[in-house]
């Protein structure tokens, strides 16, 4: 599925001109709250994006695919993090992605459930502050105000709340539902799982990316 450009900080080689006809793309359905989806996104991002790089850059495209999981509320407001740093540093989307990652269990329901929504977004524009995007600019666009809006409107979202409803939206028609998803060149892939290894990944690599 095409990705706007506006969303390109999603792609893995969103500046790399020789990948603009790259013959294959894997998307990754990801949350940031699901612990699977850490798992996988720690062994591709560690050991698998290097051998993409040396290997298959001309080839492969990967995208990944924020995949909100609503039971946990809190996965809703860190891919409205991810979204912000997407507008403000699109080039830091996958160095925040594995920051985020890293901190995950902070963003755990039990850790969430007794703090107000602008404290955790405060929390995760800390993160994005940590790999060198302006920490003030995230947290601009995800506060919500107290204050009712012109005329008196009520639930007027923050500044990226337009771009959760189109993620979420894309990710619907294609009926993705458990993290982590992955899709190779539009149809699900079930041979890749949050256990894949660096050494399973290369050998798929192998075989599919021809």
């Amino acid at each position: 599925m095409a990705l706007p450009p506006k969303y390109a900080g999603q792609k893995l080689f969103a500046a790399a001109a020789t990948v603009q006809q790259a013959h294959h793309t894997l998307e990754l359905y990801l949350d940031y709250v699901c612990p699977f989806s850490a798992k996988l996104f720690n062994t591709f991002y560690t050991s698998v994006r290097p051998v993409v790089v040396e290997k298959y850059k001309s080839k492969l495209q990967v995208i990944f695919r924020q995949q909100i999981q609503p039971w946990h509320p809190s996965s809703t407001l860190t891919h409205e993090a991810a979204a912000a740093v997407l507008k403000v540093a699109p080039e830091k989307f996958w160095d925040f992605s594995a920051a985020l990652f890293k901190h995950q269990k902070d963003f755990f329901d039990e850790n969430v459930v007794n703090e107000t929504r602008n404290k955790t977004y405060g929390r995760l524009a800390k993160i994005a502050g940590s790999i060198g995007v302006d920490e003030s600019e995230v947290l601009s666009l995800l506060v919500i105000s107290d204050k009712p809006g012109p005329g008196g409107i009520l639930n007027t979202g923050n500044g990226v709340t337009n771009d959760i409803k189109f993620m979420t939206k894309v990710n619907r028609v294609v009926g993705v539902h458990v993290t982590p998803t992955v899709f190779f060149d539009g149809a699900e892939e079930k041979a890749i799982s949050s256990s894949f290894t660096a050494a399973q990944w290369e050998e798929w690599l192998l075989e599919n990316v021809i």
